[in-house]
């Protein structure tokens, strides 16, 4: 899998959420590890680094504290891992890339 580094953030530290852009038009989202199997969370800032008139396409969940809980596909690749360089709180999914058609309606004149 071909990665493409677009962004990283929240946290102080370094040790921030990342996304990436993947060859076969998926996103790889590096996350917090939560309890739930094939979700991580992420800050909503993390979003914004969604390539040009794309979406990260996975259900997500605003747990009410500038975060999204997002579900993926798990990453294993033991290359693709080594390669994330994750710390050992976080894990990687791989989420579907959506086109964004829609941007809004124009106000009634």
């Amino acid at each position: 899998m071909l990665l493409k580094f677009l962004g990283k953030g929240g946290s102080g530290d370094g040790e921030c959420p990342s996304l990436y852009a993947t060859d076969t038009s998926t996103y790889v989202v590096v996350g917090w590890r939560t309890e739930t199997p094939r979700t991580v969370e992420i800050p909503h800032l993390l979003l914004g680094f969604a390539e040009p008139d794309t979406f990260v396409g996975a259900t997500m969940t605003d747990t009410g504290r500038g975060t999204f809980l997002v579900s993926g596909r798990p990453i294993t690749d033991s290359e693709t891992v080594v390669r994330l360089g994750m710390e050992p709180h976080e894990t990687a999914i791989e989420v579907s890339k959506a086109e964004r058609t829609f941007y809004g309606a124009t106000a009634a004149a």
